[in-house]
Formats: structure tokens, C-alpha cells, sequence
């Protein structure tokens, strides 16, 4: 590109760069590696002849995904063994609301739990509901980007909509009634409440939580979820609300440092899924902003 037309193509990849990072966040679940993917992504389209592209929103989005799917290819030859539970890199916001980069990024309810499932899925799969059922690709599109025909990327999709429906529904949209049961799961965790406990939680609620090192815990059923209430006893006086991925959540934070963010998805007044990430790693290179 002659310095002119570079600038030109810069300007407008910087209007697309939120949306952009989304598609990343919503492929990887972590968010240096969406920031290294749109980056990657700028850097191929600087030595690209773009004088054929018509549609730059959608050009811009295929780069990134192609992008995003190499890493998460890439990541899983790398992984010697797949992962009990991942939880991905929340997104931590006040309670008073979130700005406008996080909210490019939580658009179309990409909830943690989401992402937690999304984990589980094959980079095919991920890639065919992400950019379809998120973004609105043509499968057309989406197939050429994994050498699949249109009706097996759309079958990808498919099968990917029904594990996530599954597994991850949509929470309740009211933030301050998931606010009162979030609330109410830890006054009973404080109190020692077992039966307060179990009466918060979903009888098949998920407990899913990732520690140092990647050392993962899954926990199944109400009851099993509350005999683990001691751990949530001690950090009941550390609890700081907060917003994580858009819905009620918590930021445990002792002495300074965070020690655990806990996303909660909340259906219908049950606590359905709880996804925690306490690994100090992890939680030191996620930016807390001044919550901490």
C-alpha cells in the first residue's frame, strides 16, 4: 500500500476494531489473544491488495475469524490434554454500567456461561455458530473459511445452538432480580443456611471453577453445590458486586488483589450455573479497572 492509502485503510480498521474484537473474544474467550488476533488481522490486510473489496465490514470480520480459527487450532494441537473445565477471561464491569468497548463485547448476550461452552466445541463448530448466530454470516461464507460445503457448516451451527441451549441459557433479563438471588446465595453461604442455600440453586445447577494452574473443580445438583458453602462462607466478606460478562456477578477481592471472579446465571429466579476463575495468574493479567 502506497503511505496514503495505508492511512486510509487504518482509519477505517480502527472504526471496525470494536466489532472486530468481539468476533476475536467470542473465538478464543481470552482477551489478549482476541487483541493479538485483530492485530494479526491488521497487519495481513497492510499487505493486502484490497482494491476488489466491497463489502469492508464483512471482509474485515472473515480475516479476523480465519485468524481466530488458526489460534484455536493451534491451541489445541499445543493442549496434551483437554481440559476438565475452562473458564474463559471474563469481562468485569461496575454494576453502574459498562462503556463502550465492553459493550461491543457483551452484545448479543455472551454470557460466561456461553463462553464456557463455547470452550467445549470443536474450532469448526465454534467458528459456524459464533459467526453465524452471532454476526449473521451466510453459511456460504462460513464454509469456505473451513472447506465444508454450506449445509455441513450450517449443521455445524446447529449442533454447536443445541449443546450451548443446553447448557448455557439465556439469563433472566431483569440485572436487579439476578442481583437479589445472587445476594441471597451468599447471606445464606454466610449464615451457614444450607437449606437457604439449596433453595437459591437450580436443583441441576452447575458449579464450574478454574483454579491456578489451570486446575479445574465441576460440581453438579443443588445440594452437592451447597455442601460446598464453606469456601463461599470466607469469601463472603470479600464480595464486591459487580457486572461479569453483563450479568450479576462477584469480584472477591482481599487486601487489594482479586482472589476470584464468579459469574452467576440466574433463570427464573434459580441460580443455574456458577463459573468461577480464581487462578492469580489469569486474574493478574485481566484489567480490573479501579474495582480492585
Amino acid at each position: 500500500m502506497y503511505d496514503d492509502e495505508r492511512e486510509w485503510w487504518q482509519e477505517r480498521f480502527e472504526e471496525h476494531r470494536p466489532r472486530l474484537r468481539a468476533v476475536a473474544y467470542r473465538m478464543l474467550g481470552s482477551l489478549s489473544e482476541a487483541d493479538d488476533a485483530v492485530q494479526d488481522a491488521w497487519l495481513r490486510v497492510s499487505r493486502t491488495d484490497t482494491s476488489a473489496v466491497e463489502n469492508l465490514a464483512a471482509w474485515l470480520t472473515t480475516v479476523v475469524a480465519r485468524v481466530s480459527l488458526n489460534m484455536l487450532r493451534a491451541r489445541d494441537t499445543r493442549r496434551e490434554e483437554p481440559l476438565d473445565v475452562h473458564v474463559p477471561d471474563p469481562v468485569v464491569t461496575p454494576e453502574s454500567g459498562t462503556d463502550p468497548e465492553h459493550e461491543a463485547l457483551l452484545a448479543d448476550s455472551v454470557g460466561l456461561a456461553m463462553l464456557v461452552v463455547l470452550e467445549q466445541l470443536s474450532p469448526a463448530e465454534r467458528l459456524a455458530f459464533v459467526l453465524h448466530d452471532t454476526f449473521g454470516m451466510p453459511f456460504a461464507d462460513i464454509a469456505a473459511m473451513i472447506d465444508r460445503t454450506p449445509d455441513a457448516a450450517r449443521q455445524l451451527a446447529s449442533r454447536a445452538r443445541r449443546r450451548v441451549r443446553g447448557a448455557a441459557p439465556a439469563p433472566d433479563p431483569d440485572l436487579a432480580r439476578q442481583r437479589e438471588v445472587v445476594d441471597a446465595f451468599f447471606a445464606a453461604a454466610r449464615d451457614g443456611d444450607f437449606d437457604a442455600l439449596v433453595g437459591v440453586l437450580h436443583p441441576d445447577v452447575l458449579l464450574r471453577a478454574e483454579g491456578a494452574g489451570g486446575r479445574s473443580t465441576v460440581l453438579a445438583g443443588a445440594r452437592d453445590v451447597a455442601a460446598s458453602a464453606a469456601t463461599y462462607r470466607e469469601l463472603a466478606p470479600f464480595v464486591r458486586p459487580v457486572l461479569v460478562n453483563g450479568t450479576a456477578g462477584a469480584l472477591v477481592v482481599a487486601k487489594g488483589k482479586a482472589v476470584s471472579v464468579m459469574g452467576f446465571t440466574v433463570v427464573e429466579g434459580k441460580i443455574v450455573a456458577i463459573d468461577a476463575l480464581s487462578d492469580p495468574e489469569r486474574l493478574a493479567s485481566i484489567d480490573l479497572g479501579d474495582l480492585s
